[in-house]
């Protein structure tokens, strides 16, 4: 993968979105060795974007690393926390990846699965865009609150 082409300009108004912020925090949290300290926020990103040509770079078949595992972690861990942050009660993520990249989320506030998604090709985990990035997360968060809302008696327990 190309490492010193950044697929999210510095300067990307999206850079200021809660998925984004909440995917720094997270990111961060997830670098015990302080390797992203003096990254920015955009080069912090970049990898989660992928492009024609760094998805052809990438085999078809292959086993995910743990930079790519942590990486889908901090984004359902970013997306709990957001759906979180909107509903006010606590969203826990639950990833479970097999070594081959395949699997699944589910986010659950109190009894209620809000999120359920199966995982497929882990090691490709990315996205077409930074905005796609954002719409997905956006999405997937609504969905979660209005699920909540609909069903808060049992999101409660």
């Amino acid at each position: 993968m190309s490492q010193l082409t950044l697929a999210i300009e510095e300067n990307d108004p999206l850079l200021d979105s809660d998925i984004s912020k909440e995917m720094l925090r997270q990111m961060r949290a997830l670098d015990a060795y302080g390797m992203y300290e003096k990254w920015t926020p955009a080069r912090i990103l970049s990898p989660l974007i992928l492009t024609k040509e760094r998805k052809a770079e990438i085999p078809v078949i292959g086993d995910p690393d743990e930079v790519t595992m942590s990486r889908v972690k901090a984004y359902y861990n970013a997306l709990s926390f957001l759906i979180e942050k909107q509903v006010g009660l606590m969203a826990i993520p639950m990833v479970n990846l097999t070594h081959e990249g395949f699997g699944r989320v589910v986010i659950t506030v109190g009894k209620l699965v809000v999120v359920d998604k199966n995982l497929r090709d882990v090691h490709r985990f990315g996205f077409k865009t930074f905005e796609q990035m954002n719409e997905e997360a956006n999405k997937i968060v609504n969905q979660a609150v209005a699920l909540v809302k609909q069903y808060e008696a049992v999101a409660q327990l």
